[in-house]
């Protein structure tokens, strides 16, 4: 399994947080059975407060899979995948 970071902003008028609906459906897929669905395994997530930006650290075969599982959040604004590395990878490797 590879490593990803996500990041995905929206504007304040599209945060889908604002609609109880959108809101209990989007947790529904950020659920991990749900994620498994599509081959991720979510490490850890995190929105920054009051500027309507997720990031989520993914594990899944391809960034393919990471884009299909992002898919939802597009409606609302970018996704940004990046390959990522655990720090001990890093250390080992010599560096960044």
């Amino acid at each position: 399994m590879s490593l990803f970071v996500v990041r995905h902003q929206h504007d304040a008028n599209t945060c889908p947080a604002k609609d109880p609906t959108m809101g209990a459906m989007l947790l529904k897929h950020l659920s991990p059975s749900n994620a498994r669905k599509f081959g991720v395994n979510i490490q850890g997530d995190g929105v920054l407060d009051g500027k309507h930006t997720l990031f989520m650290i993914l594990e899944a075969e391809s960034a393919t899979q990471v884009d299909a599982f992002m898919a939802p959040f597009k409606q609302a604004g970018p996704v940004e995948v990046w390959p990522a590395s655990e720090c001990e990878t890093v250390v080992e490797r010599g560096g960044c």
